[in-house]
């Protein structure tokens, strides 16, 4: 890759990914995530920049791309969300959390059935809505800046560095810097050790 491929790359995904991410979290109306089945990599940066998260039970949680030598997706909320050291295990092992799990830790506000997470989360939408809106987007700002004063910005910024380390790394001893590891491969790489910890109970 030259060098004006890497300067793309990074370029391409600070604005697509990290500051994409950055914007839709600092929308001042309250956002939440709806989600059923496979939340993955950048499914996972969808799901955590909204305010709440609604999981069916059939839904999982992943971000395998450490499979890739990458220390995580760009919009890196890991410890923020799932807490240090289930953060490690979420990277280390590239393992799926269940919904139960993901609820345990407080990463998702509500587990439900399949069958009702539209109406669930269309109810407690509705109920959110009937609150004032210029509090609701004092509440969510004050909130933002708890977390940004907690290292959540500065975490993702050198977090950020470090990605694109590993990207030039593989690049220069793979000459590919997905490391060989397109998301087909990635989801069979996945695929063959993701139900471990799906009914563990931890």
């Amino acid at each position: 890759m030259s060098a004006g491929g890497r300067d793309l790359r990074y370029a391409r995904e600070l604005e697509v990914y990290l500051g994409m991410c950055r914007r839709w979290r600092e929308i001042p109306k309250p956002t939440i995530a709806m989600v059923h089945g496979a939340c993955i990599a950048g499914g996972l940066m969808l799901a955590w920049v909204c305010d709440l998260i609604i999981a069916a039970d059939d839904a999982f949680f992943a971000d395998p791309v450490v499979r890739m030598g990458i220390p995580g997706v760009e919009y890196f909320a890991h410890p923020w969300v799932l807490g240090p050291r289930a953060a490690k295990e979420f990277l280390f092992t590239g393992d799926r959390f269940d919904a139960a799990r993901a609820h345990r830790l407080g990463m998702v506000n509500r587990v439900v059935p399949r069958a009702s997470l539209e109406e669930e989360t269309l109810a407690l939408a509705n109920r959110v809505a009937e609150m004032p809106r210029f509090g609701l987007a004092l509440a969510k700002k004050a909130v933002n800046q708890a977390e940004d004063q907690m290292g959540l910005r500065s975490g993702m910024d050198s977090v950020f560095g470090l990605h694109h380390f590993a990207h030039a790394h593989n690049a220069e001893v793979s000459s590919d810097p997905l490391a060989g590891l397109d998301a087909r491969a990635m989801r069979s790489a996945h695929a063959s050790g993701a139900s471990q910890l799906d009914t563990d109970g931890s």
